[in-house]
Formats: structure tokens, sequence, C-alpha cells
């Protein structure tokens, strides 16, 4: 049996582990936090459980896919409720729009606001299912080593047909006009990496996933997606070492040959890849040079605030994007001139209307996210700044006081993903999905010099989000498992 270990236990470090441990190899997982789960976890406070990072269950075939792989389902782990409406976007104060799980309520909505749009919203969703389709069976699992593995023909045929390189926002501005349409079309670009202009419109596939699949909930918080996972690995006889930070790997002969004195047969690193390759290899065996890294467009940080509310809070529903600034003026201040923002838009969740178990009864649970630019000063000044002016906006455009009735509050910024994850400049998602980062122009899976050493997560293949992080993760363990059994990386796909 060969010996591998798996440094890091986050989505993409679970899902590799899991993978690996399916096909003859022992499996060892390091990680310097107490729990699994990375940034897919919770705390809890005076009776409020809060889930500390991800919150959109979008591509639920994704992660079905995964626990199918073993034969199993998400329902032997968690019960996923579809949200109706899927969520909620704030124009301004009593102009909101709710976003209905039924194609056919939205057509009717996108017709209500700009003349014809109920038409062109099928035909977007017909040509985002199709690079929803390209892209998730022909595209992400590959593990982009080079340009050669998109040159088929079939492939390049779709890719043009679909005008898949043009950028997002000259794509979807052949369709819509209205600004608030435009929004609603481009917020996951600016909420998971990238500005519509240097975003390839591949990417629209998210706005299949968004309106056509529809916005799920795990019952009992996000969390449960990584404790399945966690769960599986320990059925799968994964060793789970917590509290074990890895500060260097000993590697010889172009290979790793030992992680905290256990010898191995191969590594994948799931943790920060800058982290890593700057920090824990030797001189000589990194993958990328400083300056590559700072080349890099980095996706956002994010001020994330957690708030316990005594009461119900007014107008909000699970999800709820509060979009009454300028969707264009935060993404240049995220991008372009990188600085705190002057009038953020922000994101609210509130699981508490839709599950009781994450609130004490009668009261709401509010996860509060602002994109801020990567790599800018933090501290409790400016928290408490943003904090009051996030707030204050809430509170006029839901109607309702929710600041006297807060009894729960905890921050979260780029200071405590640095800490937390040694997280390349404090970023939340990894790297942005632009064009020049898309595919093989993102950082390599497989190290350069140490042959049985690969890398998976958001810094790599194929980019930000909870379903790339799982796909990444299976597709490292599938190129090593190649490396150990010389055989095709697809052969353990």
């Amino acid at each position: 049996m060969r010996q591998a270990s798996v440094i890091g236990s986050g989505i993409s470090g679970l899902a590799a582990a899991a993978s690996l441990a399916q096909h003859n190899t022992s499996v060892d997982v390091f990680d310097n936090q107490a729990f699994a789960g990375g940034r897919c976890r919770q705390f809890s406070q005076d009776g409020f459980l809060f889930d500390m990072g991800p919150s959109w269950y979008w591509m639920p075939d994704v992660m079905e896919k995964f626990f199918h792989r073993f034969g199993r389902s998400t329902s032997d782990f968690f019960e996923l409720k579809q949200l109706d409406p899927g969520f909620r976007v704030f124009f301004g104060k009593d102009d909101f729009i709710d976003i209905s799980a039924e194609v056919e309520k939205l057509k009717e909505l996108f017709e209500s606001i700009e003349s014809g749009a109920g038409k062109k919203l099928s035909k977007v969703l017909q040509d985002s299912k199709i690079k929803y389709d390209v892209g998730v069976n022909d595209l992400v699992y590959k593990p982009s080593e080079s340009i050669f593995e998109y040159f088929s023909f079939s492939l390049l045929i779709k890719m043009m047909k679909l005008g898949a390189t043009r950028s997002f926002h000259s794509y979807i501005r052949k369709y819509f006009k209205d600004s608030r349409l435009l929004a609603l079309m481009e917020f996951p670009i600016l909420f998971l990496g990238g500005t519509a202009k240097s975003t390839p419109s591949l990417y629209s596939l998210m706005n299949y996933s968004c309106f056509s699949q529809g916005t799920y909930y795990p019952m009992g918080g996000f969390s449960k997606l990584s404790e399945a996972m966690h769960k599986l690995c320990v059925e799968l006889g994964v060793q789970f070492h917590f509290n074990e930070e890895v500060n260097t790997v000993e590697h010889s002969n172009q290979l790793v040959n030992s992680v905290k004195g256990n010898s191995v047969d191969g590594l994948i690193s799931s943790i920060d890849y800058h982290h890593f390759d700057e920090h824990i290899l030797k001189q000589g065996s990194k993958n990328y040079p400083s300056s590559y890294w700072d080349k890099k467009v980095l996706s956002p940080s994010a001020l994330v605030f957690y708030l316990g509310v005594k009461g119900k809070v007014k107008n909000l529903i699970h999800h709820n994007l509060f979009f009454d600034e300028s969707f264009d003026q935060h993404a240049e201040e995220i991008y372009t001139n990188p600085q705190w923002p002057n009038k953020p838009l922000f994101y609210v969740c509130c699981p508490s209307k839709t599950d009781p178990t994450v609130a004490p009864a009668s009261d709401e649970n509010l996860f509060v996210l602002m994109p801020l630019a990567p790599g800018l000063e933090d501290n409790e000044v400016l928290r408490e700044r943003y904090y009051s002016k996030l707030i204050t906006r809430m509170e006029q455009l839901t109607g309702d006081n929710i600041q006297e009735r807060i009894v729960v509050k905890r921050s979260y910024c780029i200071n405590d993903f640095r800490k937390d994850y040694n997280s390349y400049k404090g970023n939340a998602y990894g790297l942005a999905n632009t064009l020049r980062q898309t595919a093989f122009m993102r950082p390599k899976m497989r190290n350069k010099k140490l042959k049985n050493l690969f890398y998976c997560g958001q810094l790599t293949v194929p980019g930000p989000g909870v379903p790339p992080a799982i796909i990444s993760g299976q597709v490292a363990a599938a190129q090593l498992l190649s490396f150990f059994n010389k055989n095709s990386y697809e052969k353990y796909l």
C-alpha cells in the first residue's frame, strides 16, 4: 500500500484524501487547525451557530458526483433544501426583487423590468447551460498542464460557437440594458473573484447554476458538507492529525520522502499555494519565484460580521444582496484602484429564516459580508467604521432597527485570513478568473522539481469556490495516483 500525506483539511484536501484512500493508499492529513473543513467551518455562541465561510450552495451536481464515486449521496449525510426565492436583491428603500426558483417566473420578472428581456433570458440560460456542460464535463476535470489538453476538434468548435473567450461584460450587454438586470447577471463574478470586463464569458455558466439549477442550503449549516466529507474520509481509513502545522517537508532526488517524520510516497498540498512554496519547501524546489505571485490578480478578501440578533429582522430572506450603490465603482476599488470602498455593495445571509437550529427561537443569525481588495491595511478602527456603515444601510433598506438588538458580534477580515489560513495577502477566494488566469494559465498542480508533489485548492485549477475545490482535490489525487501506477490520471476520476 502506498503512503501519501495531504497538508490541509479544507474542502480540496478532504476531496484529495478520500480519492487517494479509495485507491489502495494509506493517507495522513495534517492541519494546523483543530478541525476539518478549512474555511468551511462553524462557531457557536449564546445559542447562535454561525457558518464562517461559504454560504452559497450552487452546482449541486458537483457535490453529488463526488459522493457518488464512493457509492454515497449527500442525502446520506444531510438534508439539502432548495430555497425559493433563491435570493433577494435590494436596489433602494422599498425597491427589491426576489429571484424565484422557477425559470418561468424569472422570465416574467425580467420582462417586467425590460421589454424583451424574458426571451433574452431564455437565450442566455440556453447558452449558459451549454457552457456549464462544456465547463464541468470537458474542462474543469483536466489538470491543465498544457494548452494541448484542450486541442480536441469538438471542444474547439464548441468554444468558438459560444464565444467563450470574449469578456462577460460585452457578452451580457448584448442581451440586457437595465442596470438592475446587469447587476443580477454579473454579481457572481464580483463576489466569486473577478470583474465582468476581465472575466471570460465562459463563466456565464454560473448564471445557469444560479438561475436554472437553483440555490440550496444544507440544513444545519453549510459546514454539514465538510463534516460529511470528513466522515467519509474516516470511513475510508484516512488518519487526521489536527493542531499539527507542517513547517517543512524532506525531499531529495526529485522526490518528497518525509512529512512530519513519516515516510511518504507522495504528497498533496491543499493549503495556500504561495505559503507552501515560499515557506515550507526548501530553496530551489518551489514552483514559482516571489515575483510570479506579485503579478497575479487575486480575487477579493472580505470583511465579515457574524451577528446574533434578538427578535426577527424584517424584510430579509435567507440570501440578500444590497446593490443600492454603484456596482462598477466597488469593482474598481477592488481590482483597479485597491482601497477600502467608499460606497460598498454587501451581502447578508440570514439562515435562521430557513433553519431554526442556527439561532434561539424567534431570534436571527446574520452573516454580513463586504468584498474587499486583498492586501490592504486591516485594523479594528476600520472594521468598526464599516460595521457602522453596513448596519446603517441595512436598517435603512429593511426598515428595521437592528443595531440595538445585537447580542453577539464577531468580525473577520484580512488579518484573520492570513493568521488562520496563511492566505496570500489575506485573500478569501484565491485567484481571480481572468482570461489570463484560466485553465492552463493558472499555477500548475504539478511541482516542476519534485515528481511526487501536487497542489490543489483555490490558487490552482480549476478556480475559486466550493465545487471547484472539490474538483481540484480529485484531480490532484488522480495525478498522484497516476504517478504511483503509471496510468492515465483519467482512470482515477
